[in-house]
């Protein structure tokens, strides 16, 4: 069967191990689409070709990069001619224009479509996206869930195809590895990975190192309009000497430094328009023995389940106390590290969402 993809997302290096082990069958013929690079707010996120073997990686200008409902690949049609696909993935939202677009070329050719989610709240949109999102439910013929939360959000507004909850991307375990373990320092390492925006709860984060007995380091990675604040205020409880920021990292260092950390925090917070999908650093980092504590936003609990601690978002003194136990406590890091790598290996890979991915397909096309 010839699939058509296309992602934004997938100019992350790491994420294209999936389009490997998907290749990997011998009835797929894959053709994935990327633009050359995703504007995420005022940063830039080119092209990473890591991992491009078996499958035709097609490389597209997207109008409106940047804009995450809005944008399009300008020359889809020409490439549905061109690959002829028995079958689209569509790996964006319902409602976005990029999503009716290839729906409405998809219908034209009749080709079969499969579109990716992972909104895990229900909301009314606004016009137009509420027309965008219910002529994609009403004409696709299967949708992809992150989630259980994102497949009860679609049954809620009526789409009648069938389901499969798969995360969009897992890990690759030889990446994303233990590797020897980290070098042991005099500092306890207290990391986050992710954008500095509001909902990612750093603030709480910040606010329950202070007190923490003993000798830390609070390292926050990554990029986002949050940041200056976040300098002030560590500066404010006087710990900025025992904070780093360290800036955007390319996906493919991520692993080196997960491996650098005792733990890593997802302390995220819901609004009223997000909560989180997954939480997708939790698994990076038990894919490294590295013990994880997330708050009770969303995916978080499901994601790590017996993995690691979790605590009630937007709770200071609860994520303190998390924290104090993981740094008074080595057996239990080790116990969690190893039950986090076993959880990875388990449900979380590259592998393993390719192999579920390959039965939506062949479910479709049969």
């Amino acid at each position: 069967m010839r699939v058509l993809m296309f992602s934004k997302a997938l100019v992350i290096g790491a994420y294209q191990r999936k389009l490997e082990e998907l290749a990997k069958y011998e009835d797929v013929e894959l053709t994935v689409m990327v633009p050359p690079y995703w504007k995420e707010g005022e940063h830039r996120i080119g092209l990473e070709r890591r991992y491009t073997s078996g499958y035709q990686l097609v490389v597209e200008n997207m109008t409106l990069n940047g804009s995450f409902h809005l944008h399009f690949y300008p020359r889809l049609a020409e490439c549905f001619r061109n690959v002829r696909p028995h079958l689209v993935h569509i790996d964006e939202e319902p409602y976005n224009l990029a999503t009716l677009h290839a729906m409405w070329l998809a219908r034209r050719s009749g080709v079969k479509t499969v579109f990716f989610t992972w909104q895990n709240i229900y909301r009314r949109l606004p016009f137009p996206f509420n027309l965008i999102e219910r002529y994609n439910l009403n004409v696709a013929d299967c949708a992809i869930a992150g989630s259980k939360g994102a497949e009860e959000v679609l049954l809620k507004k009526e789409f009648r195809g069938p389901v499969a909850v798969i995360p969009q991307f897992g890990v690759d375990p030889e990446l994303y590895s233990p590797n020897g373990g980290r070098q042991r320092s005099s500092r306890f390492v207290i990391g986050y990975v992710g954008r500095m925006i509001e909902a990612k709860g750093l603030i709480t984060l910040i606010e329950a190192v202070v007190g923490l007995e003993g000798a830390w380091e609070l390292r926050l990675i990554g990029e986002g309009p949050l940041r200056p604040r976040l300098e002030a205020l560590t500066t404010n409880l006087g710990i900025a000497e025992q904070t780093t920021f360290v800036p955007y990292t390319p996906s493919v260092e991520i692993p080196s430094r997960l491996r650098e950390l005792d733990v890593l925090v997802l302390p995220s917070l819901t609004t009223r328009s997000w909560k989180e999908q997954f939480g997708r650093v939790l698994v990076e980092a038990m894919a490294c023995a590295v013990p994880v504590i997330g708050s009770d936003s969303g995916e978080i609990p499901n994601v790590i389940d017996d993995a690691g601690l979790v605590f009630p978002e937007g709770d200071v003194a609860a994520l303190r106390q998390r924290l104090s136990m993981l740094m008074g406590d080595e057996a239990l890091r080790l116990k969690l590290a190893d039950i986090g790598r076993e959880r990875v290996l388990a449900s979380f890979t590259q592998a393993k969402v390719a192999e579920q991915t390959y039965e939506v397909y062949r479910n479709m096309v049969s």
